[in-house]
């Protein structure tokens, strides 16, 4: 039984990560972070990409829309919208080389869209080159218009309403926010991913013990949600790559936390660092990486910030818990 004073401390931790997840709701990755070559910004739609082993989680239609699923590309990568059902796809790496650690990739994208070249296959593919099982979540998405202009439309107003030019992104806390999204089917696509693996470990040679998860943007807000509100799902790490970067209340048992973001990120760079506090207030593994340069969204793309740089750093930081191994 939850005494009162245990209940009030889980409504504050549930609320701050409804904080961080409202300003990550604000994010559309689609329309920041754009790679350093010269890439066209013009949102083009694209037919439905095959994705070869794609699993469906079982999850169910997204409540509540009749919308269908669509593709578009820009900045010379793939977007997905309208996603109403949830599919987990392995990148699994030889055999020979598996070291028995998965990692769960959480594209961003607002909950609106999902980045799944630059935050997702492109991060599956680069973890399974080192050994590490990588699997794409595919997660069930808030209905936007189908119509790719109207989506366009309602971009540029949402940016507007939260108080900036239409051409860039809201100020977080500035003008008026959009509403909260309900993020509770995106966290049963999490939690079926976790148990999808599991079910699965001996045949894609994974630990059980050893499954962690990476989100960018929205995703990483989905990821600090999975670990702090669905603790069954027991995430042996989490990556945070331009997250949510409020305050949280930080069980005892909280995964270890890799936190990357840009100081010129508009969204989290001026965000402060509560979330790293929190880390260290409850002495669990923390490790911080703070971008002089590098905007939001960056992701795989090879700009020339030393943002790129996060990736070697996260493998660096997998290699020092023996999570990959060392000649890896």
């Amino acid at each position: 039984m939850i005494d009162k004073f245990e209940g009030k401390a889980m409504l504050r931790s549930v609320r701050r990560a409804r904080a961080g997840l409202l300003a990550a709701a604000m994010v559309i990755a689609c329309t920041l972070g754009a790679p350093a070559s010269a890439q066209d910004d013009t949102m083009t739609a694209i037919a439905i990409p095959a994705q070869p082993g794609a699993i469906p989680l079982g999850t169910g239609p997204m409540p509540g829309t009749t919308a269908t699923e669509s593709w578009h590309k820009q900045y010379g990568s793939q977007f997905a919208r309208n996603v109403t059902e949830s599919t987990l796809t392995p990148f699994l790496p030889d055999p020979a080389k598996a070291n028995g650690t998965a990692v769960i990739v959480a594209p961003g994208g607002g909950f609106m869209t999902l980045s799944m070249e630059n935050e997702g296959w492109d991060v599956a593919k680069a973890l399974a080159a080192h050994g590490t099982a990588a699997f794409v979540l595919k997660y069930r998405l808030n209905p936007t218009a189908n119509d790719l202009a109207d989506f366009q439309k309602a971009l540029a107003a949402m940016f507007s309403a939260a108080g900036k030019p239409k051409s860039g992104p809201p100020t977080v806390g500035s003008g008026s926010a959009p509403a909260f999204p309900n993020i509770a089917p995106m966290l049963a696509d999490s939690k079926a991913a976790f148990a999808l693996i599991r079910k699965n470990a001996a045949q894609w040679h994974v630990d059980p013990d050893k499954i962690g998860m990476v989100g960018f943007s929205a995703g990483a807000g989905l990821t600090l949600s999975t670990a702090l509100q669905a603790p069954e799902t027991k995430p042996a790490f989490i990556g945070l790559i331009y997250g949510p970067m409020n305050k949280v209340d930080v069980p005892a048992d909280a995964p270890p936390l890799f936190d990357a973001v840009a100081a010129d990120d508009p969204i989290f760079g001026s965000a402060g660092f509560g979330i790293i506090e929190s880390w260290k207030a409850a002495n669990r593994p923390v490790e911080f990486h703070y971008f002089e340069q590098g905007g939001h969204g960056f992701g795989m793309y090879p700009k020339t910030t030393t943002s790129t740089g996060w990736f070697d750093e996260f493998v660096r930081w997998m290699r020092m818990h023996n999570w990959i191994k060392a000649d890896q």
